[in-house]
């Protein structure tokens, strides 16, 4: 591991105008590439402190062993050469949004002379249009069943054409009028090509003159008394609709746009894309990625967010225009929209609009939605990303091998005799000291069990600050371990005491003579069963949220209560450092190991957990406190007020008589709760 001091340039040999730098390792691969608007300023932030680096960005910095850079006379140069580089020497370090071949698109093959449509997968080649991507095959091929009765295509393979051709008989499509036949010369190679464009057309977009000119010749055939024709050409109609209702309408000014969200944690984030052209979602697609720590470590990009947005656009528009380029005919205006619609705007969004304009030939307007349809079609790309990054580390979580190579990564990351089988995790959730509340989540064989959820309010905690987390996770601890001894010694009593006195399992000779409240009164023993609750089983692992004092407070406790076989770890969120009790340095995991994964997801839902009690608790005592002083207002009626008006904030803007509506409310009642509530 290199120490970057060894290969850091003078401070004042690099020049302040913007440019493109890479890092090389010892062996002049290529390991990162980068772009800024000043250069001397950019690369000194490597070099600072590297300790303070993002973990990834750290590794990058000790990895390579030199560093080299190129100036630009423009922004939108940078932004061009690093997108090229990126392609040219695919750095390790950097996040790459690679097009996911495995979905599936709609192809034709545009360089034959009998153009073909089928659902394709793969690289892009040249010659052929694609339409898509498509989330399924199969809504391809509805979609394609549909509208082949209006555009009959050949959608047949090369051997299948030929072979029929020689034989002088078309396909079953051929038949029942799904294909116009081009193998036997029903159809001219020029009428099929027109039969296609007019396919291509309608898929891009150009659907509401196709309609209209199919029920014009409707109308026509009618009014010849042509009623057979007039029927087809009805259910040719109905089958262009019925196409169309599966692409429903999101944006009704026939906007052209790509929508584009990302959720992500302090390991992957996931993006997702919705192409709108004319109006309607004409695609989809997605991609989970390691998330590089540079964003994170660059303010004069604006943040972290906004540095992905920029990496994405670059990454993606230019690899979208360079396989335009290689198909039939320039269709970089049709991947690369007039609008682009993003959660956040990268700090150098004109240059980055640009560029994009450069690509398209045309203007592009990168912007974020602040309100309406696009808006709320953000909303749902957005919810789509989330939903998206959690199916992800389900599938990891639910894999058992997965969870198998987990357990036995953390007992050998962290010298365990065996391998953590449970997992306890708690998080300490307030604002500014009030509201303070625990969560003790569970894990059993890297899975959550739910049941054994607990929340805490915590009693010792005041004043907030990081002094405050500590206390409340020492004081948490005790009320979890506490309850754990007094469990044990319960258990140790009743078997001293035989089984004429101690309440047995099911199947035990006498347990069914047990008065119920005995079992009750004593602690961790199930009153139905007469066996000891699970809560009671002690874990593995006890991990905090938190550092060094967090693990060092919960370690103590357990040494008072002389708790010695249950190992206690804290992880950091920044930098998703292991601590571990009386060790100077944490324990770092890979960023790509199971166990770290499984610990984050831990860590992750007993902040969840923690969060949503937070909420409810401070919910409840910001609606007790706004109706408190209202005289002859209980429990009861205030609990129905906030229930039939949702909110605090509702009932606020309710009149008198709306108020007087709810059950046991009366005027002098209802008046007395705005006057209370308008003098707040």
């Amino acid at each position: 591991m290199a120490d970057p001091a060894t290969y850091r340039p003078q401070p004042g040999s690099i020049p302040l105008e913007p440019g493109v730098y890479k890092f090389r390792d010892s062996y002049g691969q290529v390991v990162y590439v980068g772009k800024a608007k000043s250069l001397r300023n950019r690369l000194n932030s490597y070099f600072a402190d590297v300790a303070a680096l993002h973990p990834r960005t750290r590794q990058m910095v000790t990895t390579a062993a030199s560093v080299e850079w190129t100036v630009v006379s423009t922004e939108v140069e940078a932004l061009q050469l690093e997108y090229n580089w990126i392609k040219e020497f695919d750095p390790r370090f950097n996040v790459r949004y690679r097009d996911d071949k495995s979905y599936p698109v709609l192809a034709v093959t545009l360089n034959e002379e009998y153009p073909r449509l089928f659902v394709y997968r793969g690289a892009r080649r040249k010659g052929v249009r694609y339409f898509g991507p498509y989330a399924h095959a199969w809504a391809i091929r509805e979609t394609l069943d549909l509208l082949l009765r209006v555009f009959p295509a050949r959608t047949c393979s090369a051997g299948v054409f030929k072979r029929h051709g020689q034989i002088g008989r078309p396909c079953l499509l051929g038949y029942i009028d799904k294909c116009s036949a081009p193998c036997v010369d029903r159809v001219s190679a020029d009428e099929h090509r027109r039969i296609v464009d007019d396919f291509c057309d309608f898929l891009a977009g150009r659907t509401d003159r196709m309609v209209k000119e199919l029920e014009r010749r409707m109308h026509a055939a009618s009014e010849d008394l042509d009623f057979e024709t007039a029927a087809r050409l009805r259910d040719d109609v109905q089958a262009l609709r019925r196409a169309l209702e599966k692409q429903a309408v999101v944006l009704g000014d026939g906007t052209d746009a790509d929508v584009i969200a990302f959720a992500g944690d302090d390991l992957e984030v996931a993006v997702q894309v919705f192409h709108v052209r004319a109006g309607r979602v004409r695609g989809q697609r997605g991609w989970v990625v390691d998330k590089s720590g540079d964003a994170a470590d660059t303010p004069d990009q604006g943040g972290e967010l906004a540095a992905l947005v920029e990496q994405f656009l670059t990454q993606f528009y230019g690899e979208q225009a360079a396989v335009a380029a290689q198909t039939a005919g320039d269709q970089t205006a049709a991947v690369v929209p007039r609008e682009v619609l993003v959660p956040e705007l990268p700090a150098d969004v004109d240059e980055v609009q640009r560029w994009l304009s450069q690509l398209r030939g045309g203007a592009v307007q990168v912007r974020v939605p602040q309100r309406g349809d696009k808006k709320a079609l953000a909303d749902t790309v957005a919810r789509n990303a989330t939903e998206a990054l959690a199916q992800h580390k389900l599938r990891r979580a639910g894999d058992l091998t997965s969870r198998s190579v987990a357990l036995q990564d953390i007992q050998d990351a962290l010298d365990l005799d065996t391998a953590p089988l449970r997992i306890e995790c708690v998080d300490i959730s307030h604002v500014q000291g009030t509201d303070v509340v625990a969560s003790l989540v569970v894990f059993e064989d890297g899975l959550p069990k739910k049941s054994d959820y607990r929340h805490y309010a915590i009693r010792e905690a005041a004043g907030g600050g990081r002094s405050d987390d500590v206390a409340s996770i020492a004081e948490v601890t005790r009320r979890r371990f506490l309850r754990l001894r007094r469990e044990r010694d319960a258990t140790e009593q009743a078997d001293l005491a035989g089984t004429a006195e101690v309440p047995q399992f099911e199947s035990a000779p006498g347990a069914e003579d047990l008065a119920e409240e005995e079992i009750t009164t004593r602690p961790g023993i199930d009153p139905k069963t007469g066996r000891p609750r699970k809560f009671a089983y002690p874990p593995n692992l006890y991990v905090v949220d938190g550092g060094a004092p967090q693990v060092a407070a919960a370690a103590e406790v357990l040494d008072e209560l002389g708790i010695t076989d249950v190992a206690v770890v804290g992880l950091a969120k920044r930098l998703e450092e292991v601590w571990v009790p009386g060790e100077p340095d944490p324990v770092i995991l890979p960023r790509t190991s199971e166990a770290l994964y499984l610990l984050q997801r831990v860590r992750d839902e007993a902040h969840r957990f923690a969060i949503t009690f937070h909420r409810s608790k401070r919910s409840r005592r910001m609606t007790a406190s706004a109706l408190d002083s209202v005289r002859g207002l209980g429990a009861a009626r205030r609990t129905a007020l906030v229930t039939h008006f949702g909110s605090v904030a509702r009932l606020k803007e309710a009149t008198v008589e709306e108020i007087i509506e709810v059950p046991g409310i009366g005027r002098a009642t209802a008046e007395a709760v705005l006057a209370a509530l308008h003098d707040r």
